[in-house]
C-alpha cells in the first residue's frame, strides 16, 4: 500500500506512560483531530518501529491496544488501516478532539480583495462563457506526441532545471516569424516574453508601467480583470466613453486635459465585451494622442485568429512607429486555456524588464509545454488546427446567429460579430438584469454578469454570450432555455 507522507509521532522516553501506550494515544489523537481520516493506511509495525527507533514489539503492542479498542482494522496483507466505521463519529464527542479551525483567522494585516468562489452548477446547466474556445476540438494525438518528445528532448539535454525568464527561445522564434508574417510586427525573439496567458501579460505590464496614484484609462465597458489588475497596482482608472467603434479618441483627449494618464487599455480587434472592431482610422487618431501626451497603450489581442468576415486587421503594434504599444497576445485561446500560453511584445528593454518581474513571480513558465507549442507552430499543425477550428467556429456563429434571431428577437439585438467566439446583446431597457440572472440559472442555464464590464458595478443592459465552446445542440438547449427565463419578465 502506497504511504506517500510518513507519519510524524513524539514519544518521551522518560515519561511514566509505557511507550507503546504513547504511541497509541498520538495515533488516537491524529484521528481525532481529522489528520488521519478513516481507511488511512498506517506503516507497518516494522517501519513505525524503525522510525520511532523503538523495539517492533513495542509497535505490535500499540497497534494491538488500537485494534482492541476499535481504532484501528487489520485487511490481511493489505495492511493495517484506520477504521472506516470512524467516519461518522470521529471527534464528535471526545475530550481530546480540538475544537480549533485547523488554521486560525491571520491577526497580521492583509491587503487585497479575497478570492469570490461561484457557486457550483447543477449538473446539466448550460455555461454560456465570455468566450472561451472549446478544448474538445484539440488535436489530442499530435499535441501528445509533440509534449512527448519535448519532454524526452529537454530530459535528456538536462535541460529540466531553471531556464531563460522570457521562455523557450524556440518558441519565440515561431512566435517573432508568426507575428511578422500574420500580423505585420517587425520583432525577433529578443522582443518577446512568453507569460502564462494573457492576464499575466497585462498584470505584468501594469507592473512595469503603473505607480500608485497614477490614471490609466479604459473603455467604458471593458475586460473586467484588466481593470482589476491596473487598480490593484495602485492606478486610478478612468471610463472612456464608447460607441459602436469602440473607444471615443474625443473623450479620451478630454480627460488627457485634465490629468496625466499613464496608460490606456484596449481592446481594438475585437473589443469586450462588445466584439466590435476600431477602425483604422480612429486607430491612428489614438497613436497620435500616445505621441501627443505621453502615454503607454496596452493592446489586448486575445483572440485576434478567430476574425470570419475578411482578413484579420493588423494590430496597433504593426503601425506603431514610436514605441508607444504595448502587444500582449495568447495562444490559450487557440489551444485551451488550461495550456496557459501567451506573449508580450515591446522593445528590449521592455522585455528585460518583464524577466525580472516573472523572477519575482514564479521563475519561467514550462518549458515542456513551451517546446511542444514551438514544435507545433513549426510544422505547421498549429495552422491546421485554426484552420479547422475556424471552420467550426464559424458554423457554430452562424447556427447561434439564427437561434437568436428566431427565440429572443423580442427581447434582444446584436450585431453579427465579424470575429470572435462571443456575442453581444443589446436588452430591453426594461428588463431587471439581475433578476434574469436568477431566473436563467433557475432554469438551468448560466449567464455571465454584465454588472462586471462596467467602471460603477452597476448592471448593463447587455449580455455577453460565448458560443465557441458549445456544441449546435448544447447552444440551442442554452437558448430556450434562456427564452424561458426571458418569458417570466413582464410587459414583454
Amino acid at each position: 500500500m502506497l504511504r506517500p507522507w510518513e507519519l510524524a509521532l513524539s514519544i518521551q522516553r522518560d515519561g511514566e506512560l509505557p511507550i507503546h501506550l504513547q504511541i497509541a494515544q498520538s495515533i488516537i489523537d491524529e484521528i481525532q483531530r481529522g489528520r488521519l481520516p478513516p481507511g488511512t493506511p498506517l506503516p507497518g509495525t516494522r517501519e513505525l518501529a524503525e522510525r520511532l527507533a523503538v523495539n517492533r514489539k513495542t509497535a505490535v503492542l500499540a497497534y494491538d491496544e488500537l485494534i482492541a479498542q476499535g481504532w484501528l482494522r487489520t485487511q490481511g496483507r493489505r495492511g493495517t488501516f484506520v477504521a472506516p466505521e470512524l467516519l461518522a463519529n470521529v471527534g464528535a464527542a471526545s475530550p481530546h478532539a480540538r475544537d480549533e479551525t485547523p488554521l486560525v483567522e491571520a491577526s497580521y494585516r492583509l491587503y487585497g480583495a479575497p478570492w469570490q468562489q461561484e457557486a457550483p452548477s447543477q449538473p446539466g446547466t448550460i455555461e454560456f462563457s465570455d468566450g472561451v474556445p472549446d478544448s474538445r476540438l484539440i488535436p489530442f494525438d499530435v499535441l501528445g506526441r509533440a509534449y512527448r518528445r519535448a519532454l524526452i528532448a529537454t530530459a535528456r539535454a538536462n535541460r529540466l532545471a531553471y531556464g531563460d525568464p522570457r521562455g523557450e527561445r524556440p518558441l519565440r522564434e515561431a512566435l517573432a516569424a508568426m507575428l511578422g508574417m500574420e500580423r505585420g510586427l517587425s520583432a525577433d525573439a529578443d522582443n518577446i516574453c512568453v507569460v502564462r496567458g494573457s492576464q499575466m501579460g497585462i498584470y505584468l505590464a501594469a507592473r512595469l508601467l503603473v505607480r500608485p496614484g497614477d490614471h490609466v484609462a479604459l473603455d467604458a465597458l471593458t475586460y473586467p480583470r484588466a481593470r482589476e489588475t491596473f487598480r490593484a497596482a495602485g492606478a486610478h482608472t478612468l471610463s472612456i466613453a464608447q460607441d459602436e467603434w469602440g473607444m471615443l479618441p474625443d473623450d479620451l483627449e478630454r480627460q488627457c486635459r485634465q490629468q496625466r494618464i499613464q496608460a490606456v487599455y484596449l481592446t481594438p480587434h475585437h473589443q469586450f465585451p462588445t466584439t466590435v472592431m476600431m477602425p483604422v482610422e480612429r486607430r491612428m487618431r489614438l497613436l497620435a494622442l500616445a505621441e501627443q501626451y505621453g502615454f503607454a497603450i496596452v493592446e489586448d489581442d486575445y483572440d485576434h485568429e478567430f476574425h470570419f468576415s475578411h482578413r484579420p486587421m493588423f494590430p496597433l503594434a504593426s503601425v506603431d512607429r514610436g514605441g508607444k504599444v504595448l502587444y500582449v497576445g495568447s495562444l490559450s485561446k487557440v489551444l485551451a486555456p488550461g495550456l496557459r500560453v501567451g506573449y508580450i511584445v515591446g522593445s528590449k528593454d521592455l522585455i528585460d524588464r518583464c524577466a525580472a518581474e516573472i523572477l519575482l513571480i514564479d521563475r519561467q513558465g514550462n518549458a515542456v509545454t513551451e517546446l511542444a507549442v514551438a514544435e507545433l507552430m513549426h510544422s505547421g499543425e498549429l495552422k491546421r488546427h485554426i484552420r479547422r477550428a475556424l471552420r467550426v467556429y464559424e458554423a457554430r456563429r452562424q447556427h447561434f446567429a439564427e437561434l437568436i434571431e428566431s427565440a429572443l428577437s423580442p427581447f434582444a439585438s446584436f450585431n453579427m460579430p465579424e470575429g470572435g467566439l462571443a456575442f453581444w446583446l443589446k436588452l430591453d431597457p426594461r428588463l431587471d438584469i439581475a433578476r434574469l440572472e436568477r431566473d436563467a440559472r433557475a432554469e438551468g442555464v448560466r449567464i455571465k454578469s454584465s454588472s462586471r464590464f462596467a467602471d460603477d458595478g452597476l448592471a448593463v443592459h447587455g449580455l455577453r454570450l460565448g458560443f465557441g465552446n458549445l456544441t449546435p445542440e448544447e447552444l440551442t438547449t442554452g437558448i430556450e432555455r434562456l427564452r424561458r427565463a426571458l418569458l417570466k419578465q413582464s410587459p414583454l
